[in-house]
C-alpha cells in the first residue's frame, strides 16, 4: 500500500460516500479476490514517472498478487483525443511494457492489451453511443477539463465521446472494478449509466463497475505543479541515476532553509519530503526533522538517494527486459489474444440481446 500521512481524529474530515464505497470494495476484494476483474491502463504518450508509480502502478501489482484478474489497457486510439497524430507510438508502447514487466506485472496473471488490436471492443462504441445524449457528454466535467487543456484548435468527436470509449474498454471485458482518482469519477459514473441503460433496455448483461479510489497522495512535478508527462516536469521511472539527480536538483523549493513537512503552506518542499518518505517507507515528518536546517540542498540529496536506491532493482530488471524486445512484444500479443476473445464474446452477447445477430 502507498504510505500516507496520519491525521488526528479531531481534524480528519468525515469520509465522502465514494470513499466509503471504495473502502467497502477493498474489504470485499480481500475476502474474495477471484470475483473481481480490474480494468486500468495508461495512454502511450510518454514515459511513466514517479507519480504514476506511487499513484497507480504499485497498486496494480498488489491487486494482481491478491488474486484479482487485472486487465491493463494501452489505449493507443485514445492518444488521438487531444492531438492530430500519434507520434512515437511504438516507442512509447515498448516503454510501457518494459515498465510493467520490471515493476512486477506477471503476464501469467495479468493481461496487457491495446485498443487497436481488439476490434470487438471498438465495435461496442456504436451501441453504447445510442444510450447517452450529447448534452450528457458535453457537461461531463472530466471532458470539459480535457477540452480546456487540449492542444488542438477544435474539439474532435473522439474527444467528446472519450467517456463512452472508456465505457467500452471496461465493459468489453466485463470489468467490475476500476481504480480511479476523484477526478475520474464522472467518467466511471457514465460507464455505470451505460451499463444500467443497456441492461434495462436489452436484458441484464453488464456489471455496473465500482470505483476503487487511490489512497496515494499527490506528487508535484519539479516545477511545483501536478507531475505530468505533458508538462515536462516529471521524473521518469526509466531515467538513469544521473538523470534523476539532475531533475531533482532543478526542483522548485522555497526561501525557508529549515525543512518541514507542511503540505498546505509549503507544497513544493513537502512534495519532495513526501517523495523521499515514500521511497524510504517512513513518515514524512520524521524525514523532514532529520534534514532540519540542512536546507534545499540537503533535501534534494536525500530525495535523490532515496529515489535512486528505491528504483535500482526496477531499473536493473528493466534493462534486462530491454535486451529481449521480442519477448516483451510477445506479452502484448498474448494479451491482445485474450482481451480479443473476451471482447468478441461480449460483442456476440450484445448482438444477441439487441436482436442484430442471428
Amino acid at each position: 500500500m502507498t504510505a500516507t500521512t496520519t491525521a488526528t481524529a479531531s481534524t480528519a474530515p468525515a469520509p465522502a460516500p465514494a470513499e466509503l464505497r471504495s473502502a467497502e470494495l477493498e474489504h470485499r476484494i480481500a475476502q474474495d479476490p477471484a470475483r473481481f476483474r480490474v480494468l486500468t491502463g495508461d495512454r502511450p504518450t510518454g514515459p511513466l514517472h514517479l507519480g504514476h508509480y506511487f499513484g497507480t502502478l504499485r497498486n496494480r501489482v498488489r491487486l494482481q498478487d491478491l488474486g484479482v484478474d487485472v486487465m491493463i489497457l494501452i489505449p493507443d486510439y485514445q492518444v488521438l483525443t487531444d492531438r492530430d497524430t500519434a507520434e512515437r507510438l511504438g516507442e512509447y508502447t515498448d516503454g510501457l511494457l518494459l515498465d510493467y514487466l520490471a515493476l512486477g506485472i506477471d503476464p501469467a496473471r495479468s493481461t496487457v492489451f491495446n485498443h487497436s488490436a481488439v476490434p470487438a471492443l471498438n465495435q461496442l462504441l456504436l451501441p453504447f453511443l445510442s444510450l447517452v445524449s450529447v448534452a450528457e457528454l458535453s457537461r461531463n466535467p472530466t471532458v470539459k477539463d480535457e477540452i480546456a487543456h487540449s492542444r488542438q484548435s477544435a474539439v474532435s468527436g473522439l474527444m467528446l465521446t472519450y467517456p463512452v470509449h472508456q465505457a467500452a474498454d471496461i465493459l468489453s471485458c466485463k470489468g467490475n472494478v476500476v481504480p480511479v482518482g476523484l477526478d475520474q469519477l464522472p467518467h466511471l459514473e457514465l460507464t455505470r449509466t451505460i451499463a444500467r441503460r443497456f441492461n434495462e433496455r436489452y436484458g441484464n448483461l453488464f456489471p455496473e463497475p465500482d470505483a476503487l479510489l487511490s489512497a496515494a497522495p499527490l506528487l508535484l512535478g519539479t516545477d511545483g505543479t501536478k507531475m505530468s508527462k505533458s508538462r515536462a516536469n516529471s521524473v521518469p521511472l526509466g531515467a538513469t541515476a544521473d538523470e534523476t539527480a539532475r531533475l531533482i536538483k532543478g526542483a522548485t523549493t522555497d526561501a525557508d532553509r529549515h525543512i518541514t513537512y507542511d503540505p498546505e503552506n509549503r507544497p513544493n518542499v513537502s512534495s519532495l519530503v513526501l517523495l523521499a518518505a515514500l521511497c524510504l517507507e517512513r513518515d514524512p515528518h520524521e524525514v523532514a526533522a532529520e534534514i532540519g536546517g540542512g536546507g534545499a540542498a540537503a533535501l534534494k540529496r536525500t530525495v535523490t538517494d532515496a529515489v535512486n536506491s528505491h528504483l535500482a532493482p526496477f531499473r536493473a530488471r528493466r534493462a534486462e527486459y530491454a535486451t529481449d524486445l521480442t519477448y516483451v512484444r510477445s506479452v502484448l500479443r498474448t494479451g491482445n489474444e485474450r482481451a480479443g476473445a473476451l471482447a468478441e464474446r461480449t460483442l456476440e452477447e450484445v448482438r444477441e440481446a439487441m436482436g442484430t445477430f442471428r
